[in-house]
């Protein structure tokens, strides 16, 4: 089908709930997309975050097929062994205690919030069961992790939302402290807010925070959908503000392009959801598993990381050359670009028309690359964004 067949129908049989750019991808390779008509992209998006290993990655795909070609799907009402590995793998690299593995962010968000009100409720008894996010946070699309995000643009429509949540401003100690009441149960923070614009927490904000909880016996959980799986140059990007979480949350980079969540606890929570407490027909999918394995095997190296945190920093060093660039936002390979112009999402559709895949958050340009992507295919993106930047001057 052309692009026209394909516009028209998605707007007849989808629901309306994404602002599409003009381009319909079919295939892909490393950090270059094509589509219906054979255009080519470079992307620097990588699936919101999702593609890490870039697009059809050889390893990637051979695992993915070999599991497709032996047993596609099991339930959780039996043992699964690539289950085991993964949360195995994900417990060596965090020094965490216990994994449960779900579909999405969002849904790692809520096991994390069901963790935090049934330890306090176990604890403590009935009535502490609040959790304080941050102004500008975002925790997914569900009713409950809406009310977690710290957004009022979200706060509309879908009435009544889940109660038992509060905000405090980032980088606030003080008002923090003002929010962590008797009925606290948790805080729950991203470190750098993705969607909220790249906006990196102050590394000793944080480390307070942490202390702040300890002494209060409140869960300190950090949000890793987007900046986990070694997307910042750590592994988890809380690895580099030494800090250690109760409870860490994961998604997007984890599967390479498939849909796998986790939720991972230390030892002091390993046995708060019991059986019946959670679960979910499809987390933990053995073709799922085995496309995490397969990318927890890569992306922890030191040598990867160093990688990732070298191309990020190249990247940065690049933009700043570039004309309309105010401010550059992030960690490693995930930049935010604060345009001079405040017209991102203008300059988003125009590099589309030219070849480059690239996202906005609130005002500003995002740059999530696939954690492969390659020098060439990096200067051939920056190229096109600088042809557009010195456009819009």
């Amino acid at each position: 089908m052309n692009f026209e067949t394909i516009k028209q129908e998605e707007q007849q049989y989808l629901m309306h709930t994404y602002g599409r750019f003009n381009a319909a991808l079919v295939s892909g390779k490393g950090a270059i997309a094509k589509d219906a008509a054979g255009k080519e992209y470079v992307d620097f998006t990588s699936g919101i975050g999702g593609n890490s290993l870039g697009y059809c990655d050889e390893g990637w795909v051979k695992a993915v097929t070999a599991q497709a070609s032996t047993l596609q799907h099991i339930s959780n009402l039996y043992y699964s062994p690539l289950q085991t590995e993964v949360a195995k793998k994900l417990c060596e690299l965090t020094g965490m205690s216990k994994v449960f593995l779900c579909n999405s962010g969002a849904e790692a968000n809520e096991c994390a919030i069901k963790i935090a009100r049934k330890y306090s409720f176990d604890q403590y008894g009935n009535g502490r069961q609040k959790i304080v996010t941050l102004v500008n946070s975002f925790h997914g699309r569900t009713v409950t992790t809406l009310a977690a995000t710290g957004q009022d643009v979200f706060h509309n429509y879908f009435f009544p939302f889940t109660e038992g949540f509060d905000y405090a401003a980032a980088n606030d100690i003080d008002d923090m402290k003002a929010k962590l009441t008797d009925d606290v149960c948790a805080v729950f923070i991203e470190l750098i807010q993705g969607e909220g614009g790249v906006m990196p927490l102050e590394a000793s904000y944080v480390r307070e925070l942490q202390q702040l909880c300890q002494e209060k016996d409140i869960l300190f959980m950090v949000d890793e959908v987007q900046t986990g799986i070694s997307r910042t140059g750590e592994f988890y990007c809380y690895q580099g503000y030494g800090v250690q979480p109760d409870v860490v949350t994961s998604a997007k980079g984890l599967g390479g392009g498939l849909p796998i969540g986790a939720c991972l606890c230390t030892e002091k929570l390993s046995e708060v959801m019991s059986s019946g407490t959670h679960g979910t027909t499809f987390g933990g999918n053995p073709i799922a598993c085995a496309a995490a394995k397969e990318v927890l095997s890569r992306v922890a190296e030191p040598e990867f990381l160093a990688e990732v945190k070298a191309k990020g920093e190249y990247i940065r060093e690049e933009l700043k050359k570039m004309p309309n660039v105010r401010d550059i936002r992030g960690r490693g390979m995930m930049i935010g670009i604060v345009t001079e112009k405040d017209n991102a999402k203008a300059i988003a559709a125009k590099c589309v028309e030219q070849g480059l895949l690239i996202l906005t958050a609130k005002d500003l340009l995002r740059l999530l690359p696939p954690l492969t992507i390659t020098y060439e295919e990096i200067d051939r993106g920056l190229a096109i964004l600088k042809n557009i930047m010195e456009e819009t001057v």
